[in-house]
């Protein structure tokens, strides 16, 4: 399927998991202020509404040929768009919980939680990439019962898309299988995710290490520099050079290790309120480099990662830690149940 951007002069270009995956049912909290979030305006009818030196629309087609779109600059509401249409139609507090077709959304680079820059949309809800997806060509991989979960941003046929730090080459339209017409930043097909319920919320962060935040470039939020863009297709952790001298065995998962003999570092983790993974509970994800305080500290009961990380009693990477190597199904056998704060990757 043919990506095609929203300018008439460029195309926009761009460049799969952890073995479990859970529904993140908790907040994870947003430790600051969105920018340029659920402030929106752009007519969302017939006439066009202006924003005051704003640049003309430019026109976005997906590959049918058959529709065009809108791009302009600015916000929704800068735009006067009507209030209860389009991004605004899931206010806070009601989670998306279905693919919708609007006839306007608004992408704005702005900031949720730690993901620092990330798009978010007309009300403020933070915009996820998904890694089992492509960008060349662009083509949506999550369907049915994944986009339940995972309400792909979609866009009416004539509709307007309102942009505010993301370059307009960069946005584009696609026609997914079941024919509605979806969103894409650099390539990247964007997504809701159902269990955000508040404008900061980035519970679909790291979530079965293929689901992120994404930038106003289409790479993922939240990651090391130069992570942006590592494939995350498959489920196992990097394969480890052979050593030189026979290895000591190898610990069981739940068991803790000397420094000396981690695994490589994770980058990401999810976090069950509830042992053996259980996705019935509550769970959280977290990603990034360095020490991460848990929005919901001394909760955990299982943890899943690929690859070594330490986790702490206290915020900030203090008081009691432990190394862990890969899953952890019952945190209780390592007398660390309810006790995590913190983990420190890298």
């Amino acid at each position: 399927m043919t990506h095609t951007t929203g300018t008439n002069e460029s195309n926009g270009t761009a460049s799969g998991g952890y073995r479990r995956k859970a529904a993140l049912l908790a907040s994870f909290a947003a430790a600051g202020a969105l920018l340029l979030s659920a402030c929106g305006g752009g007519d969302d009818g017939g006439s066009d509404a202006r924003n005051a030196g704003s640049e003309a629309s430019s026109a976005a087609r997906d590959n049918s040929g058959s529709m065009e779109l809108a791009l302009k600059s600015g916000t929704a509401r800068q735009n006067k768009a009507p209030e209860n249409t389009g991004d605004w139609a899931n206010p806070p507090g009601k989670p998306a919980t279905k693919p919708v077709q609007r006839k306007w959304v608004q992408l704005s680079a702005g900031r949720a939680g730690a993901l620092d820059p990330v798009v978010v949309n007309g009300s403020g809800f933070t915009l996820y990439r998904f890694d089992k997806d492509t960008a060349s060509p662009s083509k949506s991989n999550c369907n049915d019962a994944c986009a339940t979960t995972w309400p792909p941003v979609l866009v009416d046929p004539g509709g307007k898309i309102f942009v505010q730090g993301v370059e307009r080459s960069q946005v584009g339209v696609i026609t997914r299988d079941d024919g509605t017409h979806q969103v894409t930043i650099g390539g990247w097909p964007v997504y809701r995710f159902s269990k955000d319920t508040r404008p900061g919320d980035t519970n679909g962060q790291g979530v079965g290490g293929t689901w992120f935040g994404v930038q106003p470039d289409g790479k993922k939020s939240g990651l090391p520099a130069g992570q942006e863009d590592e494939a995350a297709t498959d489920d196992s952790a990097p394969e480890a050079s052979a050593p030189e001298a026979p290895a000591p065995e190898s610990p069981a998962p739940d068991e803790t290790v000397p420094d000396e003999a981690q695994q490589a570092p994770a980058t990401s983790a999810i976090l069950f309120d509830d042992a053996n993974f259980s996705d019935n509970g509550p769970a959280q994800g977290i990603a990034g480099e360095g020490c991460q305080d848990l929005a919901r500290p001394e909760v955990t009961s299982s943890i899943s990662l690929d690859g070594s990380a330490k986790i702490w009693s206290g915020p900030g990477c203090t008081g009691e830690s432990k190394v862990v190597n890969g899953d952890v199904a019952d945190l209780a056998a390592i007398g660390f149940d309810d006790r995590i704060s913190s983990v420190k990757f890298g």
